[in-house]
C-alpha cells in the first residue's frame, strides 16, 4: 500500500531552520574562515592553509590544557551522576515532600554561572570566606588562590554544588515514570532493595541517565565562566581549561588564527566524545530480529 507524505509541515520547521543558520552555522563559518587565514589588521587577510590547526596540535600548552579537561570532566562524572541518582531515589515520591524538594533541587540552577562563581569566590577567601575561615580555624592549610589541590577542589565542589540538582531532577522524572506494577511484582517475588534497583528502576532510567552524562559532560567539558571567576586559570596554569585558553588566546593575545583553530579542534573533541558516550550506552538498545 502506498503511503503519501505530506512535506507541508517542514515550513512550520523552515523559521527554526533560519534561525540556527543565523545562530550558528554562520557563526561557525566565520571560525572556519579565520582558521585558514592570517591578518594583520585593516580587515587584510593572508593564507595560511591548515597552519594553525599543526601548530595547535604540536603545542603542549594545548595538551596540557586538554588533560586538564578531561580529568576535570571525569572526575565531575563520576561524582554527579552517583550522588544524583542516590538523591533522586530518597526524595519522595508523594506528599507535601515533593514540591519542597523539587524547589530546593532547582533553586541552585536558577543562579548564573557568573554568580555562582562570585559566591564561591567570596565563600572560600581565607580572610573573610565562611568556608576558608572555617578550614583556618580547624588547623586545615586552605588556599585556593596559591595551593592548585586547593583549587581544584574548590572548583570540583563548586560545580558538583551547582550541577548535581540537574542530574537529580532527570533521574527523579525517570523514577515517577516507572508503574507501580513493577515494584508490587518485586515485593511479590521478595526481591532486595538492590534488586529493585539493579533489575526495574536503573534499566527505567537508562534514557534519563544518558541525557544526564551527555548534558554533564558537555557542559563540564566547556566549562569557562566558574572556574575563570573564581581561580583565573591559576594558580600559575593550574585550572586553565581549554575555554580559558582559548579565550586568552583570542581576546587577551588576539591571535584570531590559532584561536580559531583551536576552538575547531575543541569543537570536534566534544562532538566525538560525546558520540562516544551515546554509542556506548545505547549499545543493546537496538530491536533484535
Amino acid at each position: 500500500m502506498n503511503k503519501t507524505w505530506n512535506n507541508k509541515a517542514w515550513f512550520m520547521v523552515l523559521p527554526v531552520l533560519l534561525l540556527v543558520a543565523f545562530s550558528a552555522v554562520i557563526p561557525l563559518m566565520t571560525v572556519v574562515n579565520y582558521s585558514v587565514q592570517d591578518t594583520f589588521g585593516n580587515n587584510q587577510f593572508f593564507w595560511a592553509g591548515t597552519d594553525w590547526f599543526s601548530q595547535m596540535l604540536s603545542s603542549q600548552r594545548f595538551w596540557d590544557a586538554l588533560v586538564r579537561n578531561l580529568i576535570f570532566s571525569g572526575v565531575i562524572l563520576a561524582i554527579e551522576i552517583p550522588l544524583g541518582i542516590f538523591i533522586a531515589l530518597n526524595m519522595p515520591k508523594t506528599g507535601l515532600g515533593v514540591p519542597v524538594c523539587l524547589v530546593l533541587m532547582a533553586l541552585p540552577l536558577l543562579i548564573p554561572w557568573n554568580v555562582v562563581g562570585t559566591i564561591w569566590q567570596v565563600f572560600g577567601r581565607v580572610d573573610i570566606g565562611l568556608l576558608g575561615h572555617a578550614l583556618k580555624a580547624i588547623g586545615i592549610d586552605y588556599n585556593y588562590t596559591q595551593e592548585p589541590i586547593a583549587a581544584w577542589v574548590t572548583v570540583i565542589v563548586m560545580d558538583v554544588w551547582h550541577w548535581t540538582s540537574l542530574v537529580v531532577l532527570l533521574c527523579y522524572a525517570g523514577l515517577v515514570s516507572i508503574p507501580d506494577a513493577y515494584y508490587q511484582a518485586a515485593k511479590i517475588d521478595g526481591a532486595s532493595r538492590w534488586s529493585v534497583f539493579r533489575y526495574i528502576q536503573l534499566p527505567k532510567m537508562k534514557r534519563v541517565l544518558l541525557i544526564a552524562v551527555l548534558l554533564r559532560f558537555m557542559d563540564s567539558f566547556m566549562i569557562y565562566t566558574e572556574p575563570f571567576v573564581v581561580t583565573g586559570g591559576g594558580p600559575g596554569n593550574s585550572t586553565t581549561f581549554l575555554s580559558i585558553d582559548l579565550v586568552k588566546m583570542a581576546v587577551g593575545q588576539f591571535d584570531l588564527g590559532p584561536a580559531a583553530a583551536m576552538s575547531l579542534i575543541y569543537f570536534l573533541i566534544i562532538l566525538l566524545l560525546s558520540w562516544v558516550f551515546y554509542t556506548v550506552m545505547t549499545q543493546g538498545d537496538e530491536p533484535k530480529a
